[in-house]
C-alpha cells in the first residue's frame, strides 16, 4: 500500500499541478490578448476621431455606430471624452453631453494609461489616450476612451476548458491508479514470495527454493537467495554430520574402555601384568578422550566473535623458532629434519596464542604424515601488507579429490593412519578458523607420495571488521 500511494502521488500530483498552472496561464494569456485587442481598437477609432474632428463635435454617426457595434460585440461599455472632460459618447447613453471627472479619466489625461482586470465584475478596464500624431509619441492630448469590456465569454470558455481538463485528469488518474496498483503488485509479489520462503526456512524447510522473475535486479536477488539457501543447506548438513562425528569420536574411546574393563572383570584370576597392560590401554583411551574434548573446546572458542582475539605486536620469526624447537623431539623420533627459512624479520599484529596453535597444527601434521627420514621446511616472508608462512613436507601427500574437504571438522583422508598418529580430525579446521579470524587465507597444494605444502597469508596490521 505504501508503494501504491507513493506511485499515485508521484503520478497525480504533477498532473494536478500542471493542470492548475496551464489553465491559469492560458486564462491570463487570453485576458491579455483581450486587452491588446481593445487597445488596438482604441488606436484605430482614435485615428478616425482625429480625422473627423469627432472630439470637437464633428460628424459622429459612423463613429458612434462603430463604437456601439464593438461594445455590443464584447458586451461592454465605451465612454469617449475630450480634453475638457466633456463626454462625446457613452454606449449606455447615461453620460453623453455631460462632464466626466473621475480618477481614471484624470490619470489618463495626465498621460497615464491604465489597464486592469476586475475579478468581481469580470471586466477588463482600459483607458486609451487620444493624441495628435507625433513621431515621438508625445503629441498633444485631445481626449480619451474609457473601455469596460466584459470577460464573461472568456470565463465561460475557461470553465468549459477546466471541466474538460478535469475530466481528462480524472480519467488519467483512474488509469494511473490502476497501473500503479498493477505495478505495485508486480513489484511486491516477488518479495512476498521471498518472505514466505524465508518463513518456511525459519520453520526448518531447507529444501525451499525461490524462482523470482521480473526485472534483472529481482532475478539477481533470487539467485543470491538460492545461493544463500544452498549454503544454509550445506551448513545444516555439516552440522548434522558434525554432531554425528562428535558422538562417534567421543563414544569410541568409551567403548574401548568398556571392552577392556569388561575383559578384566571376566578374568577373576588375571595376572598383574595383564591388569597393567589393560590399565595402560585404558589410560591411553582416557588421554585420547581428553584430546578430543580439548580440541572441541578450542573449536568452540574459534567460532566465537573476534572480540576474543588478544591482538598484540608479535615477532613472527621468534614464534616460528619456538614452535619448531618444541616439535623437534617428535621429529627426531622419526629422523625427520626440521628447517626454518626466514627471508626477513617480520613483526605483525595478531593473537600469539591462537596463531601458535594454528601454525603448530600445520607443522605437527607435516611431521605425523611424513615418511621416516623425510624433511619439513617452514618458510617466512613478507611484503608491505601481508606476511606469508609456508609449511612444506616430503610426506605421503593428499589425493586431489580430498583436498577441498580436509578443513572440515573430523574429516580424515586415512582414518586408520589418523588413529595411529592420534589425530582427532579437528586440527586443520581449528587452523583455518584462526587464520580467518585474523582476516587471512590458507591454501593447500599436494601430490600423493610427493608431499604437501600449506600456504598461510595474514595481514601485518590487524583491522577489526
Amino acid at each position: 500500500m505504501k508503494l501504491l500511494f507513493a506511485m499515485i502521488a508521484l503520478a497525480i500530483i504533477p498532473i494536478l499541478f500542471l493542470q492548475s498552472f496551464y489553465i491559469n496561464y492560458m486564462m491570463n494569456h487570453i485576458r491579455t490578448n483581450r486587452i491588446d485587442l481593445v487597445r488596438n481598437y482604441g488606436a484605430l477609432i482614435a485615428e478616425e476621431m482625429l480625422q473627423t474632428d469627432y472630439l470637437e463635435g464633428g460628424d459622429s454617426d459612423v463613429i458612434d455606430g462603430e463604437i456601439q457595434q464593438f461594445s455590443g460585440l464584447y458586451d461592454g461599455r465605451i465612454i469617449v471624452t475630450n480634453a475638457d472632460f466633456d463626454v462625446r459618447m457613452d454606449t449606455y447613453g447615461m453620460l453623453t453631453g455631460k462632464k466626466l471627472v473621475s480618477e481614471a479619466v484624470v490619470k489618463a489625461l495626465q498621460n497615464n494609461e491604465q489597464s486592469h482586470y476586475d475579478k468581481a465584475s469580470d471586466e477588463v478596464w482600459l483607458t486609451y489616450v487620444i493624441r495628435d500624431d507625433d513621431e515621438d509619441g508625445k503629441g498633444e492630448i485631445r481626449g480619451m476612451i474609457l473601455f469596460y469590456m466584459s470577460c464573461k465569454d472568456l470565463t465561460e470558455t475557461y470553465d468549459t476548458i477546466t471541466k474538460t481538463v478535469t475530466f481528462v485528469v480524472i480519467g488519467i488518474g483512474i488509469v494511473l491508479v490502476f497501473l500503479s496498483l498493477v505495478m505495485a503488485r508486480s513489484f511486491t509479489k516477488p518479495f512476498k514470495d521471498m518472505a514466505n520462503s524465508i518463513n518456511r526456512i525459519s520453520d526448518g524447510f531447507f529444501d525451499e527454493e525461490v524462482n523470482l522473475t521480473g526485472f534483472s535486479e529481482v532475478e539477481q536477488i533470487s539467485e543470491a537467495f538460492n545461493t544463500m539457501l544452498n549454503r544454509l543447506q550445506e551448513l545444516e548438513s555439516s552440522r548434522q554430520e558434525f554432531v554425528s562425528n562428535v558422538s562417534h569420536e567421543l563414544k569410541t574411546p568409551l567403548t574401548s574402555m568398556k571392552v577392556l574393563a569388561d575383559s578384566l572383570n571376566m578374568q577373576t584370576d588375571a595376572p598383574v601384568e595383564l591388569y597393567r597392560e589393560f590399565m595402560q590401554d585404558i589410560g591411553e583411551e582416557i588421554d585420547r578422550e581428553n584430546t578430543i574434548i580439548n580440541d572441541l573446546l578450542s573449536l568452540v572458542k574459534m567460532d566465537k566473535t573476534e572480540a576474543d582475539l588478544n591482538i598484540a605486536s608479535v615477532n613472527i620469526n621468534d614464534l616460528l623458532e619456538s614452535i619448531l624447537k618444541r616439535l623437534k623431539p617428535i621429529a627426531s623420533k622419526r629422523n625427520i629434519e626440521l628447517v626454518l627459512e626466514s627471508y626477513r624479520p617480520v613483526t605483525a599484529e595478531c593473537d600469539e596464542v591462537k596463531l601458535t596453535l594454528a601454525l603448530s597444527n600445520l607443522v605437527e601434521n607435516a611431521i605425523k604424515y611424513n615418511v621416516a627420514g623425510g624433511w619439513v621446511q617452514v618458510t617466512l616472508d613478507a611484503d608491505h601488507k601481508f606476511f606469508y608462512v609456508t609449511v612444506d613436507d616430503s610426506g605421503i601427500g593428499i589425493p586431489e579429490e580430498y583436498q577441498d574437504k580436509i578443513f572440515e571438522r573430523f574429516y580424515r583422508v586415512d582414518k586408520a593412519r589418523s588413529r595411529e598418529t592420534g589425530g582427532t580430525g579437528l586440527g586443520l579446521s581449528i587452523t583455518k578458523n584462526i587464520v580467518q579470524m585474523h582476516h587471512g587465507a590458507i591454501k593447500v597444494a599436494s601430490k600423493v607420495d610427493e608431499g604437501t605444502t600449506f600456504s598461510v597469508r595474514i595481514p601485518l596490521t590487524y583491522i577489526k571488521q
